[in-house]
């Protein structure tokens, strides 16, 4: 270790210039910060020597999958569920039941269960509870957090238990803002100070959108659940070494376009690029040209673009933003004098080598969109119109809808949804003093909006509030409806509440494809409201001037409105980039950060007379339908379990490509006649109170009957109907996929599902592999993973197999009501090896091969105890 004197004080830190490699200095910045967490972890046991000489030879390992061992300083949760009427998930509370069962089974083996505790810091921020089921009025946000206390009270119990009988762990409570903004304003350290020694921060998350910390220069990514409770309790993650794609930004964004256009940009090069698996990593001139918020941005849609993230080294901007955001002096001058000496301080003459350089001129970004049903599908706002017309007729597709015309009043492309809302833009001054701006001069020329469109705004901090009111924009915000509804995801992750029982009838009666417009940054079907079937992902100031169009089809050469004889024109509205700037300069101060920030550290009033019960381990109630006690862990025992080899198992379902977490497990409403609502019935629970799936992942009976129990599911042994529903092969008869799974455990028979490509993709849901392991689901065959679905099927010990040689279920005729026979075996299974897999039929016989997706050795030791969760278990309790 070396020593590090900052101001009057001395540290110690362990120097990568110390290694005398001239490899280092040619490392890409995110790598760099790999190698100092290896050096600094190396035990020889679970950071290994080799672990630190792979990453020294990136330029070499990258290339060819090797694994390596990564340690995170810090973890941190997101919690929500959406009430009614749409999607939901939680990731907070199924997590902390996980560590309660933990405890009670140490218990029950005769161990301590305070064995059971975070090793590192953890953070829990409960946001995505929040609803809008109030807008338009000034009372609107006090409205939706009372509903929000009341609908979710047993849960917040549990988590306010959780935070008191577990060590290193605490919670921002309901009603302070979105995680990824609170952890950018407030969490994010950027250099960590403990015992006199400095490191850098990075972070995994239970959401896939903690790639947002990036854009700070925090190393962050998303991670299941599963594998955030591994590394809380002290486990390294195994890493495949990424490759780095090197992205060159030049020049500036043009007046009229924001950071949300760039990000639109961005996230249809990058996915068009295939940059799954792969960090990518920010550079050149046109860095000093975007803010702290821009470059946020940017790293938040990840997800979106496929990468693992986009990094942007810390830099000048950097520290601005940290003095911006109320950070101390002290901590700003550790940040830049620290990194400076690891050379992990960023300066334009950048001399890392990447694996491949994409580049692109940030003055040929224009005002975009991108939807209607992916992130990535980007359509400049002059050609919207064009291409949803075109649309309309068109085969259902990602771009098409085939349906009738119609000229009703509300019709095809009718705006029924505006919201600002998601950390993804929130977070960003630029853009919300834009669409204030924007409002602004809406209403000093006279323009109005329709009354059908569900208008709300929902940030993701209170900061954003305060610079408002200094704006004095919120008046014109409000007035347009724009009124605030709360501190939270809400619309972008489903929560945007119910529509006007008439717009809903009109929707459905004539099979009209009406709009949702939303800053958010996933727009998958079913996902922002039912009877929005078009959905686009916009900036803010293009919310509000949809809102005011009150359609998406809508000709950017044509007046907005007409007031008073006189034409109004989107460029009278639209405000300029410098104006933008001008105004954020003027209002944006570090004290709002200060003092919001000690309100979040003081706790809410409901939260604080919130009463729970004391102990160690958590009283179970067998009565409640919310918090159950999961059964991961019953008759666990410290030796190793014996794995059945895969053979003659059913396949379950076949399912085609882009099969989402949404779809796997979905976080809606409960129907009265699913396999959960008769479950709940029988639990003498009331229809109106069946609340939904994500409200109840915390008790594994309501979500292992949830599991592919979306309505939008397609099986292709249904003929690619949409309907939770399959085929019980041994007798043809059809019945909900919950039920065939059931059955099929009764007969002691094994089971697999068939995927297309990119099969787990969207929300890092762990119940999207909790549940197909409850439900008996050996394998999943696919044509390929998203990251942190198969890592989740791994940590459940599924085994994820990908087709090779260019071959599908399609071109192998398989239709799911073969027998699958899998040449692995327990006992000499290895990473990646390539599987021979035999299907059975009536037909006859047919053989091909799969390569297999446990991709370290941590996770074939995963798969050989029964998943990870198990094998942390008997870890610590060993």
């Amino acid at each position: 270790m070396q020593v590090l004197k900052i101001g009057d004080k001395e540290y110690q830190y362990y120097s990568l210039n110390a290694l005398n490699d001239p490899r280092v200095d040619k490392l890409p910045y995110s790598i760099k910060i790999l190698l100092e967490q290896a050096i600094r972890h190396c035990d020889g046991f679970n950071v290994k020597q080799q672990d630190i000489d792979r990453i020294l030879d990136w330029a070499n390992t990258s290339k060819a999958d090797t694994e390596v061992a990564f340690k995170p300083a810090r973890v941190i949760l997101s919690r929500f569920y959406r009430y009614v009427k749409k999607q939901q998930s939680q990731k907070g509370v199924p997590l902390v039941v996980d560590l309660a069962a933990m405890r009670h089974q140490a218990q029950e083996m005769g161990k301590d269960p305070q064995l059971i505790n975070p090793l590192i810091p953890v953070d829990l921020v409960i946001d995505h509870s929040v609803q809008v089921d109030f807008h338009g009025g000034p009372d609107a946000l006090q409205k939706n957090e009372e509903t929000e206390f009341q609908r979710n009270y047993e849960r917040f119990q549990f988590l306010k238990w959780g935070s008191k009988a577990f060590q290193n762990f605490s919670i921002v409570p309901p009603g302070s803002g979105i995680v990824h903004q609170v952890n950018l304003e407030y969490l994010a350290r950027v250099v960590f100070e403990v015992n006199g020694i400095l490191y850098p921060d990075s972070v995994v998350g239970t959401d896939s959108h903690t790639t947002m910390i990036n854009g700070l220069g925090v190393l962050g990514w998303g991670v299941g659940g599963i594998e955030a409770e591994a590394n809380m309790l002290g486990e390294t993650t195994s890493l495949v070494l990424p490759q780095v794609v090197g992205f060159k930004l030049t020049g500036k964004l043009h007046q009229n376009a924001t950071a949300t256009d760039l990000v639109l940009t961005c996230t249809e090069i990058l996915r068009k690029k295939k940059v799954v698996g792969k960090f990518v990593e920010f550079f050149g001139d046109g860095l000093q040209n975007l803010s702290l918020p821009d470059r946020a941005t940017i790293s938040n849609m990840a997800p979106e673009y496929g990468a693992t993230m986009g990094f942007f080294p810390v830099d000048d901007t950097t520290i601005s933003y940290l003095r911006q955001t109320g950070r101390s002096e002290e901590q700003c001058q550790i940040v830049k004098e620290y990194l400076s000496a690891q050379g992990l301080f960023y300066h334009n003459h950048n001399v890392s080598e990447y694996s491949e350089v994409i580049e692109l001129n940030l003055e040929d970004v224009r005002p975009c969109v991108s939807g209607p049903k992916r992130p990535q599908d980007r359509v400049t706002v002059d050609k919207l119109r064009d291409e949803f017309l075109g649309g309309l007729q068109a085969p259902v597709s990602f771009k098409g809808f085939n349906v009738k015309p119609s000229e009703a009043v509300l019709t095809h492309g009718s705006v029924v949804i505006a919201a600002i809302t998601s950390c993804t833009n929130t977070s960003n001054p630029g853009v919300m003093l834009a669409a204030g701006l924007l409002a602004k001069k809406a209403v000093e020329a006279g323009l109005t909006i329709k009354p059908y469109i569900k208008t709300s705004l929902s940030p993701g901090s209170q900061c954003v509030t305060e610079y408002y009111k200094a704006s004095g924009l919120n008046v014109y915000l409000d007035k347009l409806g724009f009124n605030l509804t709360g501190y939270g995801c809400m619309t972008c992750i489903g929560n945007s509440g119910p529509i006007d029982e008439q717009i809903t009838n009109a929707v459905n009666n004539s099979d009209l494809v009406v709009a949702a417009v939303l800053s958010g940054n996933r727009n998958f079907e079913g996902r922002v409201h039912p009877i929005t079937r078009a959905n686009y992902l916009a900036s803010p100031p293009l919310v509000v001037l949809y809102a005011l169009t009150g359609t998406v089809d809508f000709d950017w050469n044509s007046p907005i409105g007409v007031v008073d004889g006189k034409e109004i024109f989107v460029k009278d509205i639209w405000p300029s980039r410098d104006e933008v700037i001008a105004l954020e300069q003027q209002v944006i101060k570090p004290e709002m950060f200060i003092q919001n920030y000690q309100k979040i550290q003081q706790g809410t009033k409901n939260w604080n007379q919130l009463q729970v019960p004391e102990g160690l381990t958590y009283n179970w109630d067998p009565q409640s339908t919310y918090i159950n006690h999961p059964p991961y862990f019953k008759g666990l025992k410290l030796e190793l379990p014996q794995i059945k080899p895969i053979k003659d198992a059913f396949c379950l379902a076949v399912f085609g490509d882009s099969i989402t977490t949404d779809h796997i497990s979905p976080a809606g409403n409960i129907s009265v006649n699913s396999p959960a609502g008769q479950y709940l019935k029988s639990r003498n629970v009331d229809p109106k109170d069946f609340n939904t799936y994500g409200a109840r992942r915390g008790n594994d009976e309501v979500m292992v009957r949830g599991t592919f129990a979306n309505t939008r599911i397609k099986n292709k042994m249904l003929n690619g109907k949409e309907c939770p529903h399959t085929v019980f092969v041994p007798n043809n008869e059809v019945l909900p996929i919950y039920d065939a799974a059931a059955r099929y455990l009764e007969l002691g028979a094994q089971t697999v599902i068939i995927g297309g490509a990119e099969y787990g993709s969207g929300s890092s849901r762990d119940w999207a592999a909790k549940g197909p392991f409850l439900q008996g689901v050996g394998a999943v065959i696919a044509i390929s993973f998203e990251r942190i679905h198969r890592s989740n099927l791994a940590g459940m010990g599924i085994l994820p197999l990908e087709f090779t040689n260019g071959e599908n279920a399609e071109s192998l005729g398989l239709n799911g009501h073969e027998s699958y026979t899998l040449d692995v075996n327990p006992e000499t299974i290895h990473v990646n090896q390539k599987v021979h897999v035999i299907a059975k039929s009536k037909e006859g016989e047919k053989q091909f091969q799969c390569l297999l997706r446990l991709d370290t050795d941590v996770e074939l030791e995963y798969y050989k105890n029964g998943g990870i969760l198990s094998y942390v278990l008997r870890k610590i309790l060993k």
